[in-house]
């Protein structure tokens, strides 16, 4: 079985940036990757990683603005946030599976606590 813990909470002004991290522990997890909520709406995709890391997805909003990474010793999933704005402000969840990576791929039988990111304006 997999736990996922996660950093508890992060805050940053307009246009900052930060990097929130993931430890996974149990086993390693083919697939990791990131789902947000914001208050009153759903949980939405952000992005995922392979097992080697070398396949990525992210969601068309955080393109070109979040990356995700993974260090397999650590057993660490990254999400590098840049360029951060208000409405990136939201409750971001580590998630993870033991299937393999693939475009599209929504289900993630693990789930990390949460972390609470505030973007400033």
């Amino acid at each position: 079985q997999v736990q996922l813990v996660a950093s508890v909470v992060g805050l940053v002004q307009v246009g900052g940036s930060l990097r929130l991290s993931c430890v996974a522990s149990g086993r390693t997890c083919s697939t990791m990757g990131w789902f947000c909520q914001a208050p009153g709406q759903e949980r939405e995709f952000v992005g995922a990683i392979s097992r080697s890391g070398d396949s990525t997805e992210y969601v068309d909003s955080v393109k070109g603005r979040f990356t995700i990474s993974r260090d397999n010793a650590k057993n660490t999933v990254y999400l590098q946030m840049n360029s951060l704005k208000p409405e990136d402000t939201a409750v971001y969840y580590c998630v993870a599976t033991s299937g393999d990576f693939y475009p599209g791929k929504r289900h993630f039988a693990y789930w990390g606590q949460g972390t609470q990111v505030t973007v400033s304006s």
